[in-house]
């Protein structure tokens, strides 16, 4: 481990060892997958919903859960285009990236920062979706919480493999803290998780209270 570690300092280009990397390989491939799959998902029920306005998306439950009410509003596309097209080619890419992984393949530095660079974009803009619907548009798409969920895998997870190669420079002192975090890698996550369930609870209370 202490050679791995000097051997990637934070200044170095050499690429990261395959066999540390095949884990985070299998991650970004089961996490992209099912972005991918929910991306292109809500890409077809857009088309459909377009090309029908009274079509009844696949994903419409009840009146919180429901898909059709996210995709009427100006916050479904952000930049003027259906935000899952942004998935499908963000995910495609991770995908990618996995099935690299998996085959060996060693990659630079530069590669694991721009990575990182791009999962923590995804994180923050899907935590603006988050927000956006809670509270302002009030119902939650189904299929966008299997997006939200593998874009905080997907941060957590290159930001935790970053830490433990060197890519994302740390005081020495701090690497045992990595070690452990390593150890307990599902922590975050996992919490990660319980607060996005706990704010849709607490957010649309009044719904769930009537199920009860």
């Amino acid at each position: 481990m202490t050679a791995d570690l000097a051997e990637h300092t934070p200044h170095t280009t050499a690429p990261v060892p395959a066999r540390s990397a095949r884990p985070t390989g299998w991650l970004l491939l089961i996490a992209g997958a099912l972005g991918l799959a929910a991306s292109i998902t809500l890409t077809l029920e857009k088309i459909r919903l377009l090309e029908n306005p009274r079509y009844v998306p696949s994903c419409n439950i009840n009146p919180i859960l429901s898909c059709g009410s996210v995709m009427r509003t100006s916050q479904a596309s952000a930049f003027g285009f259906p935000n899952p097209l942004i998935g499908v080619a963000a995910f495609a890419v991770v995908v990618t990236v996995g099935v690299v992984l998996l085959t060996g393949a060693r990659l630079p530095r530069w590669f694991w920062l721009g990575l990182q660079a791009g999962t923590l974009l995804g994180l923050g803009f899907v935590s603006w979706l988050i927000d956006q619907t809670l509270y302002r548009i009030g119902a939650v798409c189904p299929y966008c919480t299997v997006v939200w969920a593998s874009v905080i895998a997907l941060f957590w997870y290159t930001t935790l493999h970053n830490l433990r190669i060197g890519a994302i420079p740390l005081p020495a002192r701090w690497r045992p803290g990595v070690e452990a975090l390593a150890r307990w890698h599902w922590v975050v996550p996992a919490a990660g998780y319980l607060l996005v369930a706990l704010l849709v609870l607490n957010r649309f209370w009044y719904f769930w209270r009537t199920l009860l």
